[in-house]
């Protein structure tokens, strides 16, 4: 059994129970493989183990990774969870299945006009500054609520949920607060916008916490593919 292999049945392990722990059925936490940084032999490796979801922080990478796997994995699922800039959002539009990141209306506005018109909705996620650090990305929580609402009125997107990167502190009562923040929101939002359906928090240090908190996706890198390379 390959290294990969055994670290994706190890976090599985976790996630089942994790997910137990908390009255919550396994099923309902999904696994993003984070493979920033780790090359496309890695993703393949984890993809013929029978991971489906990647996640990608940087585009170019993840453009080059993508036409690498094209052949060798036809149903893969990428996922763009880092910082999206203007001019790189018609190559995004047309590639990733995802984007987790989407923090401001102009994004959005481009993504809905250069996804193309044969394939599916673009799933896109707002990424929320749960934690109100001034040097990290995302909305705060009125602003998702406002954002929300003009997105879902954006013709080739689908609107599908929140993402945080809550603070990185050793104080496990601080980091539930914020994750409940984020589950409190997830919850009055999903109220007005019924195709919200992700909420996508926790990662290799704290996903069972985060599933405590009603994570229903997280993204585990390091524990999946080690440490990274940068």
């Amino acid at each position: 059994m390959n290294t990969i292999l055994q670290q994706l049945h190890l976090v599985h392990d976790r996630i089942t129970a994790a997910a137990i722990s908390c009255d919550r059925h396994p099923d309902a936490v999904q696994l993003l493989a984070v493979s920033k940084t780790k090359p496309a032999a890695d993703v393949l490796s984890a993809y013929q183990a029978g991971q489906r979801q990647f996640g990608e922080n940087y585009v170019q990478e993840a453009l080059d990774k993508i036409a690498a796997l094209t052949t060798d994995c036809p149903n893969i699922c990428w996922h763009l969870i880092g910082p999206l800039q203007s001019n790189k959002t018609r190559q995004v539009a047309e590639t990733f299945d995802w984007v987790q990141s989407v923090d401001r209306l102009k994004i959005a506005e481009r993504l809905s006009a250069q996804r193309p018109s044969n394939l599916e909705p673009l799933n896109i996620c707002l990424q929320v500054n749960i934690s109100q650090e001034a040097n990290k990305s995302g909305l705060s929580p009125s602003e998702a609520e406002t954002l929300a609402q003009k997105i879902a009125a954006l013709p080739g997107l689908c609107l599908r949920g929140l993402m945080a990167i809550p603070e990185a502190t050793d104080n496990s009562e601080r980091l539930k607060t914020q994750l409940l923040e984020l589950r409190q929101l997830f919850d009055r939002m999903t109220e007005k916008h019924p195709t919200m359906d992700t909420l996508s928090m926790g990662m290799s240090n704290d996903l069972e916490l985060a599933v405590a908190c009603g994570s229903t996706l997280v993204r585990v890198g390091t524990a999946i593919f080690g440490s990274r390379n940068v």
